[in-house]
């Protein structure tokens, strides 16, 4: 124990340069703006398209411009929306639900929503199945107190159906000024029919870890990966040291994801210096590596159990897969969600980007997170007839019988 109390002391937390935020995790890319493209150009950008035929979206173009009238509406949409639907179009055309082109609107609300300024319901929502999905109701949210759970499918936002939505399309839309109220149509499993749930938006405050001690066991409750958690982390473990327990359970369930770094650095305390945390894996031969810092304060003694569940993500994804590949700890739960994917931010003008996936984040045996998730070591998804707990009660007793070997 004072080696680790020592280590604790000295080892300084490094600083966050490179991020993943969950469904809107990307790099913010450098490339320089690219101007509007005028029609004449087009093959001098097109080189490695040479087998496409250019010429239906030309006459498409044109014969739009000849013969369309709006319908139900005066307003006639600029020459310069048309390129950023066809961009949008382009970009659909890859099915893949994290890689999204930004219009100028949609730009600066992104622009926003990343900075953390600004009012929702509080849970995080990606692409399951083609399905509008709810990964994680964040801790003490309007979401979770209204009773959304990971696993429920969006059908529809305030009446408008979700089928073929992109997640920043649903993103605006749930979200909004502080104190309006959003009616979100859900299907459970288990239940028969969707039905509706009305929350009331608000300001969100993610909270971060949460520690305490049940049964003689060190439990922490993380909740993100944000700018703070690897500090508030190395607190929770000066607090475990001062406690005497030799028995952790680090508790990701609903946790979303968040910062690449923090995922690095907290299982850095675990892994000695050198070991494979995460490999991005850029799909043409080109591999990155994210190894341990080596801080490696438990010389093999710590008895661990990370519990996950399908609202544990990405980052969650990321230091759950670690610890169990390199031997640290047990998973138990369920299999968590899938979300192994890294984006890029890339500018095309001064007033509209591109979030385009770039790579897949590979576990240290080399398993992709994004192929159905990780899967744990006890599998704990359903509750035994007879058993009065939730799922999420009865999970967390289990890991405490496991541990205690009761």
């Amino acid at each position: 124990m004072k080696k680790i109390f020592s280590n604790l002391s000295l080892v300084s937390v490094s600083s966050v340069t490179v991020f993943l935020i969950f469904f809107s995790g990307f790099y913010v890319g450098k490339n320089n703006s690219i101007s509007s493209i005028p029609r004449g150009s087009i093959n001098s950008i097109t080189s490695n398209a040479s087998d496409a035929d250019f010429e239906p979206f030309w006459k498409v173009w044109n014969l739009i411009d000849e013969k369309y009238i709006p319908a139900s509406t005066t307003k006639m949409i600029s020459n310069q929306e048309k390129v950023w639907g066809a961009i949008g179009g382009l970009v659909d055309s890859y099915g893949d639900p994290y890689t999204t082109f930004f219009p100028p609107v949609e730009n600066e609300d992104f622009a926003t929503t990343i900075q953390g300024e600004f009012s929702g319901v509080g849970m995080e929502v990606g692409i399951e199945d083609e399905v509008l999905t709810v990964v994680a109701p964040l801790k003490d949210t309007p979401a979770q107190l209204a009773g959304i759970m990971s696993g429920d499918k969006i059908l529809a936002i305030n009446g408008f159906i979700t089928q073929k939505m992109s997640i920043n399309e649903a993103v605006n839309l749930i979200k909004g000024e502080k104190g309006t109220e959003v009616t979100l149509t859900l299907y459970r499993e288990g239940e028969d029919n969707p039905f509706d749930i009305k929350v009331t938006r608000d300001t969100i405050n993610i909270p971060t870890i949460d520690t305490e001690i049940i049964d003689d066991i060190f439990v922490i409750a993380l909740y993100n990966f944000s700018a703070n958690s690897s500090a508030d982390f190395r607190n929770a473990l000066i607090d475990y040291v001062k406690s005497g327990r030799e028995k952790m359970i680090l508790d990701l369930r609903g946790n979303p994801g968040g910062f690449l770094n923090a995922a690095v650095d907290i299982a850095s305390w675990f892994l000695p210096a050198g070991k494979v945390i995460v490999t991005e894996d850029f799909g043409n031969g080109e591999q990155k590596y994210f190894r341990s810092k080596g801080y490696d304060i438990f010389d093999g003694e710590l008895e661990m159990i990370v519990l996950t569940d399908r609202g544990s993500a990405s980052a969650s994804e990321i230091l759950a897969g670690a610890l169990k590949e390199h031997g640290i700890a047990k998973i138990v739960g369920s299999n968590t969600f899938g979300k192994g994917s890294v984006q890029e931010l890339v500018p095309i003008t001064s007033d509209t980007s591109l979030k385009v996936t770039i790579a897949r984040w590979l576990t240290p045996d080399g398993t992709s997170i994004s192929d159905g998730g990780l899967s744990p070591n006890i599998l704990i998804d359903t509750v035994p007839e007879g058993v009065e707990l939730e799922l999420f009660e009865y999970q967390f007793s289990e890991a405490i019988r496991i541990l205690n070997n009761k």
